[in-house]
């Protein structure tokens, strides 16, 4: 019967054919016997030896543990269970010990190298975590269209992430450098200096869009003190300049710092910031082009938006519009008042409606409004007014009509003097001050529909206490009510503004959209506007009979 030793010694020549280390010891931790590749990778290891000189320190626990038995079992070997593997390094390498036991309780161990498979997986997990951060930073950089909340978002995450401390710099604006710094952990802080983009290298470059230079290439010595924030006094040990790519033109430059003692920034980390900067800079490149638009949009819509109303010469005046979308500022209906030159001379005011919403019916407004503002001089004649407003929208590329109300006004003594002209528009409506209402019978013909147009102007008076008020078809066409499909019409209006004798203009026009509102609820519904123009109480009329009706005269 051959010997232990004599079973060792085969084994152990056999284990010479095998690509992998092996080792094997007894339950004393006493090694019995080492191929060649074992005996290559550790040093010293040969037969008689203790496991605890010659393996490295998680190779030796390891076996301890398996001798004792506290090692988990996780495969079964015949009529015996094995003990789980183990893994560690051993000089610059990465190996898995697997363990079989044999018959007298003696461990082999066999050596595995797995330091590639272990690289690519920390590559693959470093990857998923760029990724995850590359798509969480596009969440947050497009969360948002301002650009100063942009520039800090963007410096806080490269702060977190790339460097310890992060500076987005962006194209000068008035000969001064727009900035947010971040500190890794603290919020960014936003300033706007006149420095010199030249005080660091590469940033001149980076903000003019060329490509970055290496971070061995720029000493962290020369970097000017304003790229770093307020009472941050640590070293800098290496620099990373990198340009923010716009749409067709930069965006701006990000700085990335690391502190003294820190790792330097690595070829791969470079690459993998200038991955990031593209994102950040097409979000600044949105952001800042959302906000030039956004400009542009408010100063043409200071045109279209309907004007703010005040008293004008002893006549209360008081206006309201509410667009047909929730979304939208413009449609279009419209409303204006243009004050007489002198105190003496007639104010003209106009309602008017274009047909259609929506920006496209508000861009016709704009030129009705515009159209009329050029033929002011001749304010006193409505009807040669509105001829040659005909004139101009027949000879536009608009296919669309208006109706429009206009309504000259004159203080006269204790009495407010109106001439109104409509053409195809609702009948003005005139509130006395004990409630009765009528309506003003002005008519006329569409604006920019047929050659020629017919226009009736109509003359009234309003006394202390009464009120004229010129509405759009959005009113009364509005449905509504407790179906949902009922019409306000024109008894309903009629009936709310009997309701309204002798108050301000302003109290009128609040009143009326207040009960349009509550019938349309949050259903459709067309562009609302009005106007209320009110012959005011003064003392010098307190014993004047406000109730005496106006007449009218054509």
């Amino acid at each position: 019967m051959a010997s232990s030793r004599e079973n060792t010694a085969d084994q152990t020549s056999l284990w010479g054919l095998a690509p992998y280390p092996v080792i094997m010891a007894d339950r004393s931790g006493t090694v019995l016997a080492v191929n060649d590749a074992a005996g290559v990778l550790l040093k010293g290891a040969a037969s008689g030896v203790s496991m605890a000189d010659v393996a490295p320190a998680w190779l030796a626990e390891a076996h301890r543990d398996v001798c004792v038995g506290t090692v988990p079992a996780t495969r079964t070997d015949g009529d015996r269970t094995a003990p789980a593997s183990v893994s560690g390094r051993i000089a610059a390498n990465s190996f898995e010990a697997h363990p079989s036991l044999a018959p007298d309780g003696s461990v082999v161990w066999w050596l595995v190298d797995d330091t590639d498979r272990r690289l690519a997986e920390e590559a693959l997990a470093t990857e998923r975590e760029r990724t995850r951060f590359l798509s969480e930073a596009s969440n947050v950089l497009l969360a948002s269209l301002n650009t100063g909340r942009c520039m800090a978002a963007t410096a806080q995450l490269a702060a977190e992430y790339l460097a310890d401390v992060a500076v987005v710099v962006a194209p000068a604006t008035g000969g001064k450098l727009p900035l947010a710094r971040a500190v890794d952990g603290k919020a960014a802080e936003r300033a706007l200096l006149g420095a010199d983009p030249s005080d660091l290298p590469g940033l001149a470059e980076a903000l003019q869009g060329f490509p970055p230079v290496p971070s061995r290439w720029i000493d962290p010595a020369a970097l000017p003190a304003w790229a770093l924030p307020q009472d941050f006094t640590e070293t800098i040990g290496s620099v990373v300049v990198t340009p923010l790519p716009g749409h067709g033109v930069p965006a701006g430059a990000l700085i990335l710092l690391r502190r003294s003692g820190s790792a330097q920034f690595s070829e791969n980390e470079e690459v993998f910031a200038r991955l990031f900067a593209a994102r950040a800079g097409a979000a600044l490149s949105a952001a800042r082009l959302y906000s030039e638009q956004s400009a542009i949009t408010q100063t043409l819509m200071r045109d279209l938006l309907p004007p703010t109303l005040q008293r004008l010469d002893g006549v209360e005046i008081a206006g309201g519009y509410r667009p047909a979308g929730a979304a939208e500022q413009v449609g279009g209906d419209f409303y204006d008042v243009h004050p007489g030159i002198a105190a003496t001379d007639a104010s003209l005011v106009v309602l008017g409606d274009v047909c259609g919403k929506g920006l496209e019916a508000a861009v016709l407004t704009g030129k009705i409004r515009n159209t009329l503002q050029a033929l002011l001089p001749m304010a006193d004649d409505h009807e040669r007014m509105l001829r040659l407003l005909n004139g101009a929208l027949l000879n536009s590329y608009h296919t669309r009509f208006a109706t429009l109300v206009l309504a000259s006004v004159q203080r006269a003594g204790n009495e407010v003097r109106l001439r109104l002209t409509s053409a195809g528009h609702p009948h003005p409506l005139v509130i006395r001050a004990d409630g009765t209402v009528e309506h003003v019978p002005t008519r006329g013909s569409l604006i920019g529909v047929l050659p020629t147009i017919e226009a009736r102007t109509v003359e009234t008076v309003l006394r202390p206490g009464d009120t004229c008020l010129l509405h759009t078809d959005g009113f009364t066409e509005a449905r509504g009510g407790p179906l949902g499909d009922e019409m306000f019409g024109d008894e309903r209006l009629r009936q709310a503004l009997s309701e309204c004798a002798d108050m301000p203009a302003e109290a009128v026009v609040d009143r009326i959209q207040m009960l349009a509102s509550q019938w349309v609820r949050n259903g459709p519904h067309d562009d609302m506007a009005l106007i209320a123009i009110s012959a005011p109480h003064t003392h010098h009329l307190s014993a004047v009979n406000g109730h005496t009706r106006g007449r009218y005269t054509a």
